[in-house]
């Protein structure tokens, strides 16, 4: 992993780790500059009880250059390294966020959306860690080779004193890292875990407020909350144990270099100034080696962010798109067809088999025809309209747009040809505005109101405070239902799609409104309303506008022919599409009842209180 940094950003790392070696070499020689001071400048000024002028300010000089230099090191180590990993991370953000949007749909139906936030988040910041340390490290294993050969110079038997230390605190570094992998690595895993629970907890906020789950999703989320302050507890306890023996080591090294160097000074084989430079470097020794501490304390945490991150890039099965692309002038309603089509989703648990929702689909779509999917609960209405845009690919068979086969087209061709409106709308945290457009070349403000008329929604947004430029709030909270609906009807309908596919997409309108729009869509002009559409319809008013009525029954096609033609002879058709009329009519209903009804004064206290 920290070969593939290295890898990816070589001229930053070798800019810090030069500055880092010059830092570590410098260390070195302050040692003997020191040692020099001592023995050469001020035991012979103790010893004569004055001190030339002359040689103490070249010794003030030469440790003012060292100084300066260091700090020259020290600047391009840091900002070499923090530069190295925060376009690291910047990078590998990208990189997990563009594999997101490769990824098909049944993909994320596997993983939660508060994994995929850590992943992109703190999981890429904790696999690059060890990079901000990484060059102080190199550097000071540099500066250990060298001040272990300088020690040997100097006496062997304070070089064997240093062998000694130095292996030590690398073992020390070792048993630390194994011992602090798994606790990392669940803390890691749990950060994911909170962040789920906190996502949903939120974005489920009306489930939890009108179902009266406060209490306990707030019992939820602190027992995992618990759960990792504990493990980052276990972390602490790790790092409070080992800390002070790293800090000690080097200390304990100081201490015998002072013991065999005044042994040996006593013996004649070293100097005074050869044992203040020893002892000076074993003292400035202690913080560099801990350099090396750091990248070995953050790898264990870095390993359990980067597996988590490369699950996500090695993940295969994106749905690679072709080369074919239909003339962009090209205006004209598209065909749509599907061809013996066949599709099973793919279970949560790759070793459980899938089952097959979609068997032998075939029908046409015409150009500039209205076609309506009509069936139950659960016949596979949905899938027909992903299989549409290509959300998903079929098992087998074919879906064509034109003829040609959805997958052979250009991602810009299908999304230029093809606008799914969907059963639950999104809106972004926005303009009215930008949620249309979605910076869309050639998408002025007489395109946006063109599309607000034809979805029925220009009225709405001229008595919004700021007109187009209104903020809707997240998901629009500041928007109905129907408005949200007609607000993303208007975005598919501003890129002028030529194959517009409505999978329930007016449900939560007003029936009257709803008509009005269809009977837009059918009728060219103002927006460019000339499209083929395939509508998954529940009204009767809906589907009797259609050319064509598709009807299904667990992912088969049983029965296609006007409304009429059902009504006549498809007794399921018949029930299901009575069954919706009645609800329907029930509901509007109730709705006039509550409009028009006069309530009680004793009753209206009541429902006051």
């Amino acid at each position: 992993m920290l070969g593939r940094a290295i890898r990816e950003q070589p001229r930053i790392f070798a800019v810090a780790v030069t500055g880092s070696v010059l830092f570590g070499l410098l260390v070195i020689a302050s040692a003997y500059v020191v040692g020099g001071v001592v023995g050469e400048v001020v035991v012979p000024a103790v010893e004569r009880g004055e001190v030339g002028g002359g040689v103490l300010a070249l010794a003030a000089a030469a440790l003012f250059g060292i100084s300066v230099l260091r700090v020259v090191g020290i600047f391009g180590r840091r900002l070499g390294a923090g530069y190295m990993q925060y376009r690291l991370q910047a990078a590998y953000r990208r990189r997990v966020t563009r594999r997101y949007l490769d990824l098909p749909l049944a993909w994320h139906h596997r993983n939660s959306t508060g994994t995929l936030l850590s992943n992109a988040n703190s999981d890429v910041e904790a696999a690059w860690y060890p990079i901000a340390p990484l060059p102080f490290a190199v550097g000071t294993l540099v500066m250990l080779v060298g001040a272990v050969a300088s020690l040997f110079v100097t006496d062997w038997a304070l070089a064997l004193v240093g062998l000694a230390v130095f292996p030590a605190l690398f073992a020390l570094n070792v048993v630390y890292s194994r011992r602090m992998a798994p606790r990392q690595a669940r803390a890691q895993r749990l950060r994911a875990e909170v962040s789920g629970i906190a996502h949903e907890s939120f974005d489920g906020a009306l489930v939890v407020k009108t179902m009266g789950r406060e209490a306990q999703e707030t019992a939820r989320f602190a027992a995992r909350a618990g759960d990792l302050r504990d493990a980052l507890i276990s972390v602490g306890r790790l790092r409070g144990v080992f800390d002070p023996m790293l800090e000690t080591l080097p200390s304990l090294g100081t201490l015998a270099v002072l013991v065999v160097g005044a042994i040996r000074l006593r013996q004649g084989a070293i100097t005074v100034t050869e044992l203040v430079s020893v002892a000076f470097l074993f003292t400035v020794l202690a913080f560099p080696v801990r350099a090396i501490g750091w990248v070995l304390a953050e790898l264990p945490r870095s390993v359990a962010g980067w597996d988590r991150v490369r699950r996500v890039l090695d993940t295969t099965g994106e749905m690679p798109y072709g080369e074919v692309a239909f003339d962009p002038a090209t205006r004209t309603p598209a065909t749509l067809g599907f061809d013996d089509v066949h599709f099973g989703y793919e279970p949560a648990e790759a070793h459980l088999p899938g089952a097959e929702v979609l068997g032998e689909v075939t029908f046409t779509v015409p150009a500039g025809k209205t076609v309506a999917l009509v069936g139950p609960t659960g016949a596979g209405k949905s899938t027909i309209a992903s299989l549409a845009v290509r959300l998903v690919d079929p098992g087998s068979g074919r879906v064509t747009l034109d003829g040609v086969d959805v997958r052979e087209l250009t991602a810009a061709s299908l999304a230029a040809t093809v606008a799914l409106v969907a059963q639950v709308p999104f809106v972004f945290d926005d303009t009215v505005r930008a949620n249309i457009t979605l910076d869309r070349d050639g998408i002025g403000d007489d395109e946006v109101w063109a599309a607000l008329r034809l979805a029925e929604a220009d009225g709405f947004v001229a008595a919004l405070p700021d007109g187009l430029d209104t903020m809707v709030g997240e998901r629009g909270t500041s928007l109905s239902g129907g408005q949200r609906q007609r607000l993303t009807l208007a975005r598919a309908l501003a890129g002028r799609p030529r194959l517009l596919v409505l999978d329930d997409a007016t449900s939560a309108v007003d029936p009257r409104v709803e008509a009005a729009i269809l009977a837009g869509l059918r009728t060219p002009g103002d927006g460019g309303a000339s499209a083929s559409i395939l509508v998954v319809a529940y009204r009767r008013a809906t589907i009797a506008l259609a050319d064509e009525v598709i009807y299904v029954e667990q992912g088969r096609v049983v029965a296609r022919g006007t409304h009429s033609e059902l009504l006549a002879t498809v007794p399921g058709y018949v029930d299901l599409v009575t069954a919706y009329e009645q609800a329907e009519q029930e509901r509007e209903q109730k709705r006039t009842y509550d409009e028009v009804a006069p309530v009680p004064s004793g009753l209206e206290m009541e429902v006051d209180r």
